[in-house]
This record gives C-alpha cells, sequence and structure tokens, in this order.
C-alpha cells in the first residue's frame, strides 16, 4: 500500500466564555467574571495584547479563575504553550470547572508531550461538556493518535450523531476505519464526504492511499450505529491486520478551529 508522509494533525481550540455572562465556580463561591476590556482584546485576535491585559488582571486579582483561563487561551494563540497549560492549571485549580477549559488544557497538553494528563482532561471535557461534538470529537483524536482505536470509534461515532455534518470527524472515522482493517468501510465514509464536500482534500488524498475499488461494500457495514461493546470485541480480530498495513499514513485532520 502506498505511503505519504506524516501530516501534523491539529484539532479543536474552543473558548466558549467571552460570550457567557459568568462561570460558576466549584465549591459555592460566587460567579465570576473577567476585565470587559481585557476579553475585547481576546475577541478582537489581538491576542498579545489580551495577554498583556490579562497578565495586569491576574495581578490585581489572583484568584479570578475565568482571568486565568483566558489568560492561558492567549497565551495558547501566540505559541506559549508552556504558559497557556500552566494558566488552565491555575484556573483549575481556583475551582473553575467548564469543558472548554479541559478541552483547551488537554489540547495543550497533547502539544507539550503530556499524553497522560492530556487524556484525562479530554475526558473530564466530555464528562462535563458531553453534548458538544467537540469535545467527543477532540477525544476521539486523541484515542486514534494512541491507538485506542475502539474508544476512538466510539467517541467518533457519538460526536457524529450530535453534528453529522462535520468533516474532519467523518474523515477521522475512515482514518480509524482503515486502521482497523475495515477498509469497505472507511472507503464508503471517504467516497461520501468527497462527493459531498469536494473541496475538503484529506478525504480525497486517504481515499487514493487506501486504493479501493468505488464500489460499495458488501461484507461490511459502516458501523455509524454500533454500540460501544460492539466495537471493542471487533477489534482485536483485526489487530494484526493493522500492524501490517501500518505504513500507509492517513491525515485524520487537517483543521484549526477557533470557535468562540
Amino acid at each position: 500500500m502506498r505511503s505519504i508522509a506524516p501530516v501534523t494533525v491539529v484539532a479543536t481550540i474552543l473558548l466558549l466564555s467571552l460570550w457567557v455572562p459568568n462561570y460558576a465556580i466549584a465549591g459555592g463561591a460566587e460567579p465570576q467574571v473577567c476585565d470587559v476590556g481585557a476579553d475585547y482584546s481576546l475577541g478582537v485576535e489581538d491576542y498579545s495584547e489580551a495577554v498583556r491585559r490579562h497578565v495586569e488582571i491576574v495581578r490585581k486579582f489572583p484568584h479570578n479563575a475565568l482571568a486565568h483561563y483566558h489568560l492561558g487561551f492567549a497565551h495558547g494563540m501566540v505559541g506559549n504553550r508552556a504558559a497557556d497549560v500552566k494558566e488552565y492549571t491555575r484556573a483549575e485549580g481556583l475551582g473553575l470547572r467548564s469543558w472548554d477549559l479541559f478541552l483547551n488544557l488537554g489540547l495543550a497538553e497533547l502539544e507539550i508531550g503530556d499524553p497522560k494528563e492530556a487524556m484525562d482532561s479530554l475526558r473530564q471535557a466530555v464528562l462535563l461538556g458531553g453534548e458538544h461534538s467537540e469535545s467527543h470529537f477532540n477525544l476521539g483524536l486523541a484515542d486514534e493518535q494512541r491507538g485506542m482505536l475502539a474508544d476512538a470509534e466510539y467517541e467518533t461515532l457519538v460526536s457524529l450523531r450530535l453534528n453529522p455534518a462535520q468533516p474532519d470527524a467523518r474523515n477521522l472515522l475512515g482514518v480509524i476505519y482503515a486502521q482497523e482493517g475495515k477498509t469497505a468501510s472507511a472507503s464508503l465514509v471517504w467516497r461520501e464526504l468527497v462527493r459531498e464536500v469536494p473541496d475538503y482534500e484529506p478525504a480525497s488524498t486517504n481515499l487514493a492511499i487506501l486504493g479501493r475499488p468505488s464500489e460499495a461494500p458488501t461484507d461490511e457495514t459502516a458501523a455509524f450505529d454500533l454500540p460501544r461493546a460492539a466495537a471493542v470485541n471487533a477489534i482485536p480480530a483485526e489487530r494484526e491486520l493493522r500492524l501490517t498495513a501500518g505504513e500507509a499514513q492517513f491525515n485524520p485532520s487537517p483543521t484549526r478551529y477557533n470557535g468562540r
């Protein structure tokens, strides 16, 4: 099977708190708000200014968890990965509990090479924000990167049930199927994606790598409705096939979002 060079995988980044009046803090403390002027810099994507202004806020109000969260986000958007993890962790330690905080913390931890902590954070994002497709998608992406394909398939399917149209999640599902040896199902997912979103290049690239014929699969189902137990039971028998086909490197997700 023809192989291609690895593609850097980037994932969904969210900051939802700018458009929410306040965030509750664990432990019964009063809800917190951040400085309007500092948050304006985030809103207009002036991240260097947002860092400067939020640093001033947390100096004056060191226990404002929401300000630490926003400072961490601004640091991350200018590439200060160690700093954004530090500020997210401070916000968590001060009692902030929001699904998007843990989502961004998990993604930052993945980027600095801390997969164990990242998985814990992403699972917390799912627990707090299970109704959001982004939390399941990013946990599925992290599971796929670590080779936990049954879990990756489950989370990706949940994400697609919540938001069926998202091309990145559909493409990721194809990648997972291909790695599991379900090549007919992978081909079906990618062919449908190419037909419906023709300018989404990863799907056509992955379809070419797969090298499958164009007919619909007859011996496999697309597995969109597989329960978790069925997905788990389906994996071990295909593990050897995945290893022998490992030279094909598929592209899980090409897009980075800043979804406020």
